[in-house]
């Protein structure tokens, strides 16, 4: 679309400017790290942080939503029926601010899963309502992160504003047309001049060799990887120190899985059908009527989340479903990691190879 610039002393402007009329959430410091959150004062909101305990996602996939409700009674004749409504609850239009490259392509993935074949349109009217500001990522947020291997480095076009901070301002990348109209109505800018296009060429350049690669493969090489050792006795090793408690896709932003429950009231006539987050890492999670599970080790849990994440989502969506952010390794109680593993298990690889 168009470049502008917003002045670094502008940016609490804008962000007051859209309080009024929008909930206007982004990373703020908290006791514990970053977190996606609210903005009550301008101040609070930081553009430039490691990375969030949490993705966005729960602003696109709530922890906690009502599918819809029912109501049974009986008629005339006797007959019990049933009445059903769906329920999209009321979003305000929200503009999320600071999101990452790697966040902004779970979104992306979320996008396509939502979208097509089966359409949820629960989040699609929730998504409509969004307006995402994304933050060029200049400097990697920690060692845990691998977002260069995973080819997540640069913004997918979900963003409807992309900031990049260059020499004391910002510059502004509008990716929509509802985009530009809100920088437009609520921000102060002035378009880029071409020396100003030069300078964010030439920062988003400079900034790959700040990254490193983590993975001794390319990207495209996985789903054949974990194909070759969907038997490697790895899953067994690391089945043995998984905790299964779930807490690595609690924080993954491309994690999509959920329970579907009914909730009744106590006069049986009236209730509700809703989802909560859920994790193919938990031992219920693959339980089903009779008692059986069908994938009841951790170590079969582990490798489904593997292959989910490098493979199936590949094979369905086109997208590898792992946008390197580390947030996996770094809330995992038995410091499990995503490019250990996958290294291990290409270094086997190869020296079967070599026998």
């Amino acid at each position: 679309m168009s470049l502008y610039v917003l002045a670094k002393e502008k940016l609490s402007a804008f962000v007051e400017a859209l309080q009024p009329d929008f909930r206007v959430v982004g990373p703020v410091q908290t006791q514990n790290g970053y977190a996606f959150d609210d903005i009550k004062e301008a101040e609070q909101l930081r553009l430039s942080y490691p990375t969030t305990i949490l993705p966005p996602k729960k602003y696109f996939l709530p922890q906690r939503e009502t599918l819809f409700k029912f109501h049974t009674d009986t008629d005339e004749q006797g007959s019990r029926r049933i009445q059903m409504e769906p329920v999209f609850q009321g979003v305000r239009p929200t503009v999320i601010f600071g999101v990452h490259t790697c966040d902004m392509n779970g979104i992306l993935l979320y996008d396509r899963m939502f979208s097509n074949g089966y359409r949820d349109e629960h989040y699609m009217a929730r998504r409509e309502q969004i307006y995402i500001v994304g933050v060029e990522c200049l400097y990697p947020c920690d060692d845990a992160s691998f977002c260069k291997d995973m080819g997540t480095l640069t913004a997918p076009p979900v963003y409807d504003l992309h900031i990049t901070e260059v020499d004391g301002h910002y510059l502004v990348d509008t990716g929509s047309e509802k985009g530009e109209q809100l920088l437009l109505s609520y921000a102060q800018v002035k378009m880029a001049t071409t020396e100003e296009i030069r300078q964010l060429g030439q920062s988003l350049s400079s900034k790959w060799p700040r990254f490193r690669h983590r993975l001794k493969m390319g990207k495209d090489q996985l789903p054949s990887l974990l194909t070759i050792n969907y038997g490697a006795n790895t899953w067994d090793e690391l089945g043995a120190k998984c905790l299964a408690c779930g807490s690595c896709t609690n924080v993954c932003p491309t994690c999509f899985c959920f329970d579907v429950q009914d909730e009744v009231e106590i006069t049986m006539e009236d209730g509700e059908r809703f989802r909560t987050w859920d994790s193919c890492q938990l031992y219920e999670f693959a339980l089903v009527a009779g008692g059986h599970n069908f994938r009841d080790s951790k170590a079969s849990r582990i490798r489904h989340r593997f292959m989910r994440k490098a493979k199936y989502n590949q094979q369905v969506h086109g997208l590898i479903g792992c946008t390197g952010c580390g947030r996996c390794e770094r809330a995992c109680l038995a410091h499990i990691s995503i490019p250990a593993t996958l290294n291990a298990l290409y270094e086997e690889t190869q020296i079967d190879a070599g026998r």
